[in-house]
């Protein structure tokens, strides 16, 4: 009886809405979604009846341990017992185990250890609460999900060199846990790049529910403390501790900022995320703060740290390494449908959203950034009347309709308020929109009584209620918290800019000068503004398309998509589309990401259209072709999806070695329907041959023109009866020939230097880029790092080592390979160690007599000449 009595009161004493979730509210709310069909939702994403398990485990644990601390009985505290104890619980146990001190009970640890266990607790229930409640659809607020069940991989990249302002090409990684365990990019501070609705946040949910759940493939499975801040809620912050303990703590937890300081600075392992620098109200700030400190290395230096943001800080550790975000691929979009939208096993639903995409190629690249691509999704999944769409506005125009069509069907229940603000009434925020972007440093986040104000009850409340406004905490450097809003995603922002601008420039009574009005309006970073105007307007369209031409060089490709924004019929512009693509669309390294994807978009168009691109040339933008997919991929991370039509490509030097393999260069032939020729040059590593079993009979009968001009002086084209190469000599005079440290490399290398030697071609200079290992015993050839050798070259004149410390025994020996070379004259060493001196005598009579010329340039303008009669050095 005392026991029935104490488990009433306890129940009593926990929160009522506390009890009222953990008891499965979140499952009742799925019941309610609008579809009715809770079979279909659990098909969706299984994981959710898990979260409501683990809440429902949280619930029972809490009156366990209370019951225990009541009336002392250890069964209580120990579990439910072990016929009854769940999955998740059992494991849940034994890895809070590993992070929490072991699971000894408080009175056993020391004042320390119970710190540092309610601050590890703290967070999980902060962290549990964000990750539980991801929204795809803004205004659907009452389906939220586990981010476990929504999180698809999209692309990853990293920066493959140390120079952080560029200078090196990107890499693919192969999923989002190598940002901590690939060894190319192990450092104390890590930057995630990404464009607005790349998934930066959502990533940074997903590393906090692997963290809270210990999961096992994850890379934070073993990590004591994660610190994850979003930094637009950290206005007015100085210091990092107090920003811990206000927005990650709850009021119940009495840890203070030195405490949080201790804990960090004494555990094992910790990691911390900082969540959106470009929207961090202190990234202008002349008074420095904690995150700068941070990203100079000069806090935290031992602390793993990940920056998130859309583009570089103006101070970073020089150890700081770059990823990036690429978006959507046809894969993480098949991926998405399956696990979030229709199930794992509707094929029909799968193939229905993918026609629908497939019917709107105006969305394409559009749908490459995945918080668009989600609410594609869902809206093409649940309303029947979904249309195909002739521009981006007509699309943007039909969502903005379904969120408003959403909360007028809602307020037709009983008891619920009705929002009298027709869907065209807007202009308050189209204003409000338009400030926030036409300023110097973009703003796009209010206080709430600011914007509330501005807009009105009405207003505000509407735009709040379907979910183009977001409300947020922010954090003040005082006890107090204040509400901060934003758009839910720039886009929006966008388009309600975009409204105010049609209504300015259609007015007659109005004369304002384009410069003037879209001074701080860059269409690098705002395309959609620009876009979403010509789309709303046809006058105010043909206004911009002028003054884009007028003032921008190169605009004329992204002037093409706002004709077709403005006439909505593709038609219209096909004859300017025609007469662009019969002269060569060229794609540079240098280029802007807008020019890049009004190239990409002229080809959808000239592909949809079967218009003929006469050439395509890219130069130093490659960096390889996704033979699933299909698809080129840029070094900027975009994606050339349509080169049906392309009749020729040229693709140019990228400074960085890129391999194309067997399998990347005929699934790029067969992409490219009507390809007639393509050129290689620079630094591409084609195969070595192309096998028969790979060469289909289409690709043989097209008898494409494939050659490869590495070097200057030799040309290689494929032939395709053998899939062998041959060669060609182009050269009249001397070559220079670059060999580096990658295999293919090397294999290449031997090519060219049999066929120049072979037809007598001079060869001025043979470098060595980290590639030379050693001389053979007999002096006659070179060993290089992948075992290939380099005979003796009669007609080399000049040989360079350079990033390869040589020893007295290898330098004797590189001079002796030099003398079996009859008309060298110089041998020059960089950027690495030589020996200090070298007995005159063992240096070979033969290159006194030549006159051989040996210098050593450890590093830049620092240069020394060998004194070949006295075996020392002479500074030059």
């Amino acid at each position: 009886m005392q026991l029935l009595t104490g488990f009433g009161i306890v129940l009593r004493q926990l929160d009522d809405e506390t009890k009222y979730q953990s008891l499965g509210y979140s499952l009742v709310k799925m019941d309610q979604t609008p579809d009715g069909n809770r079979d279909d939702q659990r098909s969706r994403g299984q994981r959710s009846v898990r979260a409501d398990d683990n809440r429902h485990d949280t619930f029972w644990s809490r009156v366990r341990g209370q019951l225990s601390r009541r009336f002392g009985i250890p069964g209580f505290s120990q579990g439910r017992g072990a016929e009854s104890t769940s999955p998740h619980e059992s494991t849940s146990r034994a890895d809070s185990q590993n992070r929490n001190d072991s699971d000894k009970p408080d009175s056993h640890l020391t004042e320390k250890e119970k710190r540092k266990r309610s601050f590890i607790k703290a967070l999980q229930a902060k962290y549990k609460i964000d990750y539980d409640r991801v929204q795809p659809i803004p205004y659907i607020k009452d389906r939220l999900y586990c981010v476990d069940m929504v999180y698809v991989e999209g692309g990853y990249e990293f920066m493959t060199s140390d120079d952080l302002r560029g200078g090196g090409s990107w890499r693919r990684l192969k999923s989002y846990k190598a940002v901590f365990s690939d060894p190319l990019i192990q450092s104390n501070r890590r930057i995630l790049e990404g464009e607005p609705g790349y998934g930066k946040t959502t990533w940074t949910l997903q590393l906090a529910y692997d963290w809270c759940n210990r999961v096992k493939e994850s890379p934070l499975r073993d990590v004591e403390i994660l610190i994850l801040l979003r930094l637009r809620q950290l206005r007015g912050v100085r210091s990092i501790y107090r920003a811990i303990q206000v927005y990650l703590l709850n009021g119940d937890t009495k840890i203070n900022e030195a405490d949080i300081g201790v804990i960090i600075k004494e555990s094992q392992s910790v990691v911390v995320i900082l969540d959106g620098y470009d929207e961090f109200p202190g990234r202008n700030s002349k008074r420095e703060n904690d995150v700068q400190r941070i990203l100079k290395l000069d806090l935290f230096q031992n602390v793993q740290v990940i920056l998130t943001t859309r583009y570089l800080p103006d101070y970073l550790a020089p150890t700081t390494k770059r990823i990036r975000l690429t978006g959507f691929d046809e894969l993480a979009r098949v991926e998405y449908i399956r696990k979030a939208v229709v199930g794992v096993d509707d094929v029909e639903g799968l193939h229905s959203i993918k026609q629908r995409l497939k019917a709107n190629p105006v969305l394409e690249d559009l749908c490459q950034v995945p918080l668009i691509f989600v609410m594609f999704a869902h809206i093409a999944n649940e309303k029947e009347d979904f249309q195909n769409f002739r521009s981006v506005t007509e699309f943007f125009r039909y969502m903005i309709t379904c969120f408003h069509e959403h909360l007028r069907n809602k307020t037709y229940e009983s008891n619920v308020r009705r929002y009298v603000i027709p869907e065209d009434d807007h202009a308050a925020l189209d204003q409000l929109a338009f400030s926030a972007i036409s300023k110097e440093h973009q703003q796009i986040t209010w206080d709430r009584e600011e914007i509330y104000d501005q807009l009105g009850e009405d207003m505000y409340d509407t735009y709040l209620a379907i979910g183009v406004l977001r409300e947020e905490d922010v954090f003040l450097d005082n006890p107090s918290r204040n509400i901060e809003v934003r758009f839910y995603h720039k886009l929006f922002c966008e388009w309600y800019a975009a409204n105010h601008i049609v209504n300015i420039l259609s007015d007659t009574d109005q004369s304002v000068s384009s410069n003037d009005f879209f001074r701080h309006v860059d269409p690098e970073d705002l395309q959609y503004v620009y876009r979403f105007a010509c789309g709303l307007n046809p006058d105010v369209g043909s206004r911009i398309i002028q003054y884009l031409t007028r003032s921008r060089e190169g605009a004329d490709r992204f002037a093409v998509l706002c004709m077709l924004e403005r006439s909505g019929d593709v038609n219209d512009i096909l004859g300017t589309v025609r007469d662009m693509c019969s002269d060569t669309l060229t794609m540079e390294i240098g280029d802007t990401r807008l020019l890049q994807r009004s190239t990409v978009q002229l080809l959808d168009i000239a592909a949809g259209n079967g218009i003929p691109v006469s050439c395509l040339q890219l130069d130093g933008c490659f960096a390889k072709f996704d033979v699933p997919n299909s698809h080129i991929t840029l070094q900027s991370g975009l994606q050339v999806t349509n080169l049906k039509t392309v009749k020729m490509m040229q693709v140019e030097d990228v400074g960085d070695h890129v391999e194309v393999t067997r399998e990347e260069l005929v699934g790029l032939l067969q992409a490219c329907e009507a390809l007639e020729e393509i050129r290689f040059g620079g630094n591409y590593l084609l195969p070595l041959s192309v096998p028969a079993e790979l060469i289909s009979l289409t690709l043989e009968t097209r008898n494409i023109k494939i050659s490869s001009d590495r070097w200057h002086g030799v040309v290689h084209q494929l032939n395709w009866d053998d899939g062998q190469w041959q060669h060609r000599i182009t050269a009249d005079g001397s070559v220079d020939v670059w060999i580096y440290q990658e295999e293919l490399d090397q294999q290449w290398g031997m090519k060219e230097l049999a066929v120049l030697s072979k037809a007598g071609v001079s060869i001025n200079k043979l470098f060595l880029n980290r590639s030379f290992s050693n001389i053979t015993d007999d002096t006659q050839s070179i060993i290089l790092t992948s075992g290939c050798t380099v005979p003796v070259l009669p007609t080399l004149r000049e040989l360079m080592i350079l990033f390869t410390d040589v020893d007295l025994e290898m330098f004797l020996r590189i001079l002796a390979y030099t003398k079996e070379c009859t008309q060298i004259t110089d041998l020059v060493f960089e950027y690495c160690k030589v020996p200090d001196e070298v007995d005159a005598k063992m240096i070979p009579h033969l290159l006194k007599q030549r006159g051989l010329t040996v210098c050593w340039f450890p590093k830049i303008e620092e240069g020394y000449l060998l004194d070949l009669g006295a075996g020392s050095w002479k500074k030059q």
